[in-house]
């Protein structure tokens, strides 16, 4: 196997522009490709400089349930900041808490798709 890294994750949504709003103003991600191609638009982002995107998949894009994604690690080096700033952009936060691995919280996008925020732990 000669695999170096994930290209894409999908996160099936109802409304792209709702999802690209939230990723880009309160995640501040960054726009990798907006694009209208058959059958519908292809629209992507992802946090600057990362090597896996983020496919905001709106109807018609594929058989995708919106707010199915779950597991999502994305890694901060300041959970109890972003947390902070979640939540005062109105998002729920459950924790942080701190945990073997690290300090880890989760909370959800607009259509339900779960994400984590890990501070990985030192040593």
């Amino acid at each position: 196997m000669t695999i170096t890294h994930a290209s894409f994750v999908t996160l099936p949504v109802t409304d792209q522009d709702r999802a690209l709003r939230f990723y880009t103003d309160v995640l501040g991600f960054q726009v990798t490709a907006d694009l209208d191609v058959p059958p519908g638009r292809w629209l992507q982002v992802a946090p600057e400089g990362a090597q896996t995107v983020f496919t905001l998949s709106g109807p018609g894009m594929g058989d995708f349930e919106p707010g199915s994604a779950r597991g999502i690690m994305l890694v901060t080096t300041d959970v109890d900041a972003d947390c902070a700033r979640l939540a005062e952009a109105g998002v729920f936060v459950d924790g942080p808490d701190d945990l073997p691995w690290g300090r880890m919280a989760s909370f959800r996008d607009p259509d339900g798709n779960g994400l984590m925020l890990l501070t990985e732990a030192h040593g």
